[in-house]
């Protein structure tokens, strides 16, 4: 292939695409007026059945809204939250206390001297966090002393546990709820 048969297609192009773009720009003018002689005819055609025949109007609208209704209303699944499995507990057992509801590996599990008192519990101030072995760190071993149901929530049992590991709170008893036992 030698250069003279090469040729700039480009350079060929430069005069038919100056024709080219005002040619396309009638063509979309032309697509946009057909585009909104057709929403108008439409819309005209719309209003018309309004007026000459309401019953199959306002029954189109009507059945749009149900289907709407009914698309808005179903859907999701009819799977079920998992909800905790309670562990069959016994007195005399040992366990290690462990919360459910957290992953941090330093968060502490609440201890109180009465069955119930955890829902009036108020975690505002960290002053109560030292000594009286009222938080114990995860995996805490304990032996379960009683449980008791509360009396509020049937769901809810409290147990008594009594610290069975070394250090200042060996033998030291507290409440918990029952889901903080593994």
């Amino acid at each position: 292939m030698s250069i003279d048969e090469n040729t700039n297609e480009s350079e060929n192009q430069t005069t038919t695409g100056e024709t080219s773009a005002s040619e396309v720009s009638a063509q979309a003018n032309e697509v946009a007026a057909s585009a909104k002689d057709t929403a108008g005819n439409a819309l005209t055609s719309i209003l018309a059945l309004k007026e000459s025949n309401p019953k199959v109007f306002f029954g189109g609208i009507g059945a749009i809204v149900v289907v709407v209704l009914i698309l808005m209303m179903s859907g999701g699944s009819d799977n079920k939250l998992p909800a905790h499995q309670a562990k069959p507990i016994s007195p005399g057992q040992n366990y290690v206390l462990k919360s459910p509801n957290t992953y941090d590996p330093s968060a502490t599990v609440r201890l109180v001297s009465v069955p119930g008192s955890m829902a009036a519990y108020d975690d505002t101030e960290e002053g109560d966090r030292e000594g009286a072995c009222k938080h114990m760190p995860q995996n805490t071993p304990v032996k379960l002393i009683q449980s008791q149901n509360d009396s509020t929530d049937k769901n809810m049992v409290w147990v008594e546990v009594e610290m069975t590991g070394g250090g200042e709170c060996q033998g030291k008893r507290g409440w918990t709820s029952s889901i903080n036992l593994q």
